[in-house]
């Protein structure tokens, strides 16, 4: 970035757009994660509602939409969009985002809003560049469109904005047809849901105070916790989040929850915890009676579990820090109740959510994080009493980091099998979600959530 429009900016408000922009060329350029200075930037900037959205908008959208925008920009820019500076680069996929996907500002708006951004930001040359590229885009909408002749894994990998290698290996996973729902799915927004603290309030309690402030709510069709939220702005600024009401999270990682079945007076354990979500929630399904080992490897992420808990009012959970592979010499063999391993994972079924991950992942980080997810169901496993139940869940969609996992491990594992009586919540999922590997998976375009696996294992002997 040129130390001019560094110097132009001291004391002066960015716009949407400039702030949009200044994020997609961190993002770039640092790897750094999109949500993470998209919140530090909005938290800076004195934006206005609208503008915070349009910025968010122009965060996300050219993010996930990025190899698309990219395909049509080469057919425009002479050198080629890879020999561009980052920052015009970013600029330019961010106007041809608004051009060919939000109707609602006018294209010579755009071009307008882009060249004045230029010049702010870089010389006459740039400027004049960023004006004839967008000019010609609107010039030529001919040019906006994919030729008939691109095979399926490529046609889906652009129209959908997804790499290659991933739609190619997501059809010879899950079919054709499948493969394109699962990207349709990831570029769309999130749902908003939260899910009811019942030590607290009902659900049905959360809903009546809801609809008295005028709030479009309903119950999670999945979920007896979950409440979906279709508009009333951000659940963790209400009352209810800071009172401890309620927690945001997605339905799909509520299931979890409902998998793992905790008693009142259980001893649990949760070997990769953090943020803490599914270890509340465990919490509140046991009435906030005995005892969740709350586990994760970060020493920071205790403070986020535990003030989580605070914020909740719940007792039972006791945070530790360390190696999940360690816990089995930390605590007595067959000494647990129920254990939730949610193992890491490529993230794979959050692209919704964190756009930058389809862009990042290789098909090496998948084996890689396979190996680590088998060696931890392995050794915590024998932490687990017989007759106990042990959830293996992952927010990815990657057969060989589930039921694989599962399958390769009762293989190995006489002593366990497949738990024989499902939760009734995922009486909700039947016919729709996956049975693969004795669980169930979930993906993306199935119920408008996050794309999960969950398996419920039970010692035997």
């Amino acid at each position: 970035m040129s130390g001019r429009g560094t110097q132009e900016r001291k004391g002066r408000q960015p716009s949407a757009r400039e702030l949009a922009m200044d994020i997609l060329t961190r993002v770039e350029q640092e790897g750094a994660y999109s949500n993470l200075q998209l919140n530090a930037a909005l938290q800076r900037a004195n934006l206005s509602r609208e503008d915070a959205g349009l910025a968010t908008e122009l965060v996300y959208g050219p993010i996930s939409r990025m190899n698309t925008l990219d395909y049509f920009l080469n057919r425009f820019v002479s050198k080629g969009v890879s020999k561009l500076q980052p920052w015009v680069r970013s600029l330019l996929r961010l106007s041809l985002y608004q051009i060919m996907y939000l109707d609602r500002i006018p294209s010579h708006a755009v071009v307008n809003e882009a060249v004045n951004l230029a010049k702010r930001r870089g010389h006459q040359g740039i400027s004049g560049m960023v004006n004839g590229v967008l000019r010609n885009v609107l010039r030529s909408p001919d040019k906006l469109v994919l030729p008939e002749s691109l095979g399926p894994a490529e046609r889906i990998a652009l129209e959908h904005s997804h790499p290659e290698w991933l739609v190619q290996r997501w059809i010879g996973q899950y079919g054709e047809e499948a493969a394109e729902a699962i990207c349709r799915a990831n570029n769309e927004p999130p749902a908003v849901s939260v899910r009811v603290n019942t030590t607290m309030i009902s659900r049905d309690g959360l809903l009546g105070e809801m609809e008295e402030k005028g709030m479009d709510a309903v119950p999670s069709p999945l979920t007896p916790e979950g409440i979906l939220v279709r508009s009333g702005g951000n659940m963790a600024l209400t009352g209810w989040y800071r009172d401890g009401q309620l927690s945001v999270q997605d339905e799909s990682s509520m299931l979890v929850g409902d998998a793992v079945g905790p008693e009142p007076g259980m001893r649990v354990l949760d070997c990769c915890a953090a943020p803490g979500g599914k270890t509340a929630h465990m919490a509140e399904l046991m009435r906030d009676e005995g005892k969740i080992i709350a586990n994760d490897l970060h020493e920071h992420k205790q403070k986020l579990i535990r003030e989580q808990a605070e914020r909740l009012g719940l007792d039972a959970i006791e945070p530790v820090t360390g190696d999940a592979l360690e816990l089995a010499g930390r605590y007595p063999a067959a000494s647990f109740d129920r254990i939730l391993l949610d193992a890491p994972c490529s993230g794979l079924g959050v692209i919704r959510r964190k756009p930058d991950l389809k862009w990042a992942k290789t098909p090496g980080d998948i084996e890689e994080i396979a190996a680590l997810q088998y060696r931890l169901l392995e050794s915590v496993s024998a932490l687990l009493r017989p007759g106990g139940i042990l959830v293996y869940s992952t927010c990815t969609i990657e057969p060989r980091e589930n039921e694989e996992n599962v399958e390769r491990f009762l293989r190995n594992h006489p002593e366990f099998a497949i738990a024989p009586e499902a939760p009734p919540a995922w009486e909700r999922l039947l016919g729709t979600a996956l049975p693969r590997g004795g669980g169930v998976q979930i993906l993306p375009q199935h119920f408008h959530s996050d794309g999960f696996y969950i398996a419920r294992i039970q010692r035997l002997s």
